[in-house]
């Protein structure tokens, strides 16, 4: 079990990325106090939690309903999970999250009250995306009670610390700079490549039995 502990958090952490969420957080909430990103943070993490923990235990029956063999949800999880860490390694991740924080922000400014970011784009589709999902629906598939459970402990393990990034991002990014982080994302990003590539194997082998 510890194992699989291990593997599912480093794989969901990699994927759900605090390192990369938080400055994006931070330059959502530029113009929130103290309390309203606290708030917010909190909110993000307890929504993205409810998503993926709905998908753990529903996301394989909801496969099965329109036809789709777990093998082939393998194959295209781990090729979305691939084009995920190509993006996490030549930083268009990043850019692309930082496209998405400026058009927030310029809303923001055009509106005298602070925007609740809590649920867009914060907990969909940046802590609870694509990835995320397809991450807890593979490891959780034709997991017994046991391993599920296990599953969902590293998960809230990641979400707990994603919290906590949301909360400190300004001094984490203060503390950091952007050079960290730019070493930290790109490391996680072969990690996942690496991943990924295991789940596309472990589909083929599935589907073709070698």
């Amino acid at each position: 079990m510890l194992e699989l502990f291990v593997s599912a958090f480093v794989t969901l952490f990699v994927v759900i990325d605090p390192p990369g969420c938080a400055p994006i957080y931070a330059g959502l909430t530029k113009d929130a106090s103290a309390a309203q990103r606290r708030n917010m943070a909190i909110r993000a993490t307890l929504l993205a939690g409810v998503i993926l923990i709905a998908f753990a235990f529903f996301g394989e029956a909801l496969l099965g309903a329109l036809h789709i063999d777990l093998d082939s949800f393998r194959i295209a999880g781990g090729i979305m999970l691939f084009v995920i860490a190509l993006e996490m390694v030549f930083e268009k991740r990043t850019q692309r999250r930082e496209d998405r924080a400026e058009k927030i922000i310029a809303q923001n400014e055009t509106t005298p009250e602070v925007e609740d970011v809590s649920v867009f784009p914060m907990a969909m589709p940046m802590l609870a995306g694509p990835g995320a999902i397809a991450s807890i629906m593979l490891l959780t598939s034709g997991a017994d009670i046991d391993g599920t459970l296990t599953v969902l402990a590293a998960l809230l393990s990641v979400l707990l610390l994603t919290m906590l990034a949301l909360i400190a991002a300004g001094p984490l990014m203060r503390l950091f700079g952007d050079r960290v982080e730019a070493v930290i994302t790109r490391l996680l990003g072969v990690l996942l490549a690496a991943l990924a590539s295991q789940y596309v194997i472990d589909g083929l082998r599935g589907s073709f039995g070698f």
